[in-house]
């Protein structure tokens, strides 16, 4: 059992509903994946211990641990030329506020053919996160911050770690 980069944005967006519970297929639809990628996805969740199926719920300590620690070893980033696209990473909220810019002529984006900025292609998770996300602005701000992790300089990934800990409710926990 390996996890994929799809089941990282499937906990993702179980974290961005809170206690919120919805269907295999209304997730599916909201992550425009099928339900069975969904399905799936939580399964192999849950035999990495970041999924328990009974509260339906990501394990957030390990969650965050391998969010933390993991994901930029199995998901690198590609970077490639230059796209039209979202945002992401240090370039889109919430580190656009604590990171300046202003020296890069082209900042990360997911590609997306109407995308209203121009910068450097970076691979998302999974190819639907730009239409996830820009539909789920809390999905959104967890996506950027785990691809500053996956991907930022030490600073960026510093204060990334912390936003997203604070997200997960671990602040000032140890993961």
């Amino acid at each position: 059992m390996t996890l994929k980069p799809q089941d990282v944005v499937i906990l993702l967006k179980l974290i961005s509903l809170g206690s919120r519970d919805l269907s295999f297929a209304a997730l599916a639809e909201s992550l425009h994946m099928s339900p069975s990628e969904v399905h799936a996805g939580l399964q192999r969740a849950q035999k990495a211990r970041l999924y328990a199926e009974v509260t339906r719920q990501p394990l957030k300590e390990n969650l965050g641990e391998y969010l933390v620690h993991g994901v930029k070893y199995s998901f690198p980033v590609e970077i490639g030329g230059r796209v039209r696209g979202m945002a992401t990473s240090y370039a889109a909220a919430p580190l656009n506020v604590h990171i300046q810019v202003n020296d890069e002529p082209l900042v990360p984006v997911w590609p997306m053919a109407d995308g209203a900025i121009s910068g450097l292609s970076f691979s998302p998770l999974y190819s639907s996160v730009p239409l996830a996300a820009s539909r789920d602005a809390t999905l959104y701000e967890l996506l950027c911050l785990v691809d500053a992790i996956r991907s930022g300089r030490a600073r960026e990934q510093r204060i990334s770690v912390g936003l997203l800990l604070e997200r997960l409710d671990l602040k000032g926990k140890t993961v």
